[in-house]
């Protein structure tokens, strides 16, 4: 299953400039996900971050494994409609053993792969990590909670 950013901002509120997430190219309900951010110098954050050495800031990579992983769990609720979709909203409750191993540079495209290790009820904790040409460039352990708006 593959979702376009049309069909992301069906589910997430977000939107520009901080709507992370250009493109899910798989969704295997209750277990993975797989999306990507293409990586622009044209990014806002750019002009302070820093203007003379462009680095995609580390908070952003983590963001954006969030909006994905929020996807996951919204997708594995199962036969849901989109009016119950637009209702509730994920919470990211906390993120845990946070890493950054190489910087992320304008050109990149910044691939997210979420993983369920648990879920109960409305409460997912999910592994993150994102590559940058297979290569591993930060991951953390998620946990989020969907509640209604």
């Amino acid at each position: 299953m593959t979702m376009d950013v049309m069909e992301i901002q069906k589910i997430i509120p977000h939107r520009y400039p901080f709507l992370l997430l250009d493109r899910v190219t798989d969704i295997v309900q209750n277990e993975t996900l797989v999306g990507y951010k293409n990586v622009t110098i044209g990014e806002n954050v750019f002009q302070g971050h820093f203007p003379d050495h462009p680095i995609y800031p580390g908070v952003l990579i983590l963001e954006g494994m969030a909006q994905a992983g929020g996807i996951l769990a919204f997708k594995s609720m199962g036969d849901v409609t989109e009016e119950e979709i637009a209702s509730k909203v994920v919470y990211f409750m906390s993120i845990d053993k946070a890493k950054f191993r190489k910087p992320v540079k304008p050109g990149d495209k910044l691939e997210y792969r979420i993983s369920v290790i648990k879920n109960k009820g409305s409460i997912w904790i999910l592994d993150g990590k994102a590559f940058v040409d297979g290569v591993l460039v930060s991951q953390a352990e998620l946990k989020a909670m969907i509640v209604d708006k």
